[in-house]
């Protein structure tokens, strides 16, 4: 019958000696024998032991459920009991993760929008996030009326195009180019900008935001503080 010293077993394992007495101390792996010396030595069967305690330590479960398990004379029953606990808080643990993950992204993208703005608080922080969700709903409500917008044009041309009734297409065009102005308008009036020179957040006219050149989130326009003309970034009014 094979018998391991504390260092062979720690060898066998791949675990560190200091491990294997303090599971001992813990009274979750106590030797099988000790030499004539006092040495302790253990058999295949806490080799196994050790194995096991291993692998539902690696699962996530703590020394305290790992001992009621191997205590318990209905161990399968534990176990599956403790494994579904497990499973469940290892499930919260994923989705706390991910909406962490998702607010990391967000600020990331802010972060990329407003390198040159400082951050020195969690009042930063968070005027930064506050900053992109209204951004976010403001892009979304643009999107959505201006697709209502392009059904009702393309329906009354279609309709016009097919029946020979052009008044319809008049209205549509009419609506069309009312909600176009009321939708630039109502984003004129939620938007700022941000001078990425002075950090001055200002408003520009309105006409002077219709015709300036821009990207998604920035537009060229002359800073009132210091006077440059740089691609500046929105900045949600709330």
């Amino acid at each position: 019958m094979s018998q391991y010293t504390t260092g062979e077993m720690a060898k066998l394992a791949q675990v560190s000696v200091r491990t294997i007495q303090y599971y001992d101390q813990r009274q979750l792996l106590t030797p099988s024998a000790k030499s004539e010396g006092g040495r302790r030595l253990y058999s295949v069967a806490d080799l196994n032991r050790l194995k096991l305690i291993l692998l539902l330590k690696q699962l996530g479960l703590s020394l305290k459920s790992i001992q009621a398990v191997l205590a318990s004379p209905e161990a399968p029953k534990v176990l599956r009991l403790l494994l579904v606990e497990q499973a469940n808080a290892l499930r919260k643990q994923v989705d706390t993760t991910q909406q962490q993950l998702s607010q990391i992204e967000q600020l990331q993208r802010g972060l990329t929008d407003l390198t040159n703005l400082p951050i020195n608080s969690i009042t930063d922080i968070d005027q930064l996030m506050t900053n992109q969700h209204g951004l976010a709903r403001i892009h979304r409500d643009l999107l959505i009326w201006g697709g209502c917008l392009d059904v009702i044009e393309i329906g009354t041309l279609i309709w016009g195009s097919t029946q020979g009734q052009w008044w319809p297409f008049m209205i549509g065009l009419v609506l069309a180019v009312i909600g176009a102005f009321w939708l630039t308008v109502r984003y004129f009036r939620a938007v700022n900008y941000v001078c990425p020179n002075c950090q001055t957040i200002f408003r520009p006219t309105y006409w002077q935001m219709v015709f300036a050149r821009h990207t998604v989130k920035t537009r060229k326009l002359t800073c009132p503080h210091c006077h440059g003309s740089y691609f500046c970034v929105e900045h949600y009014n709330h």
